[in-house]
């Protein structure tokens, strides 16, 4: 049985050329062209978009040196008393 099904596909290849889905005047039409570049947008962004989510988060306060902090503690809880040494 296996082997008469693999006459069969051979057969198939045989008439059917490989690779073709569409005939050349559809495939050279302005439509498909515009739909094709229309997928290599879109492939592209969401690829970016899922290389962007695979990275690590870049915090842009982190950039810049220096310690923005405020003048007085405003915090609902106090500060811990100071140490004399």
């Amino acid at each position: 049985m296996l082997t008469h099904a693999a006459a069969i596909v051979s057969a198939a290849a045989a008439v059917v050329p490989q690779g073709v889905l569409l005939p050349e005047s559809v495939v050279q039409s302005a439509p498909f062209k515009v739909l094709a570049a229309f997928v290599a947008i879109n492939t592209l962004i969401y690829g970016t978009l899922a290389a962007a989510k695979a990275l690590p988060k870049v915090y842009a306060p982190a950039w810049f040196g220096g310690r923005n902090r405020r003048a007085q503690n405003r915090s609902i809880f106090p500060e811990p008393p100071e140490r004399d040494s």
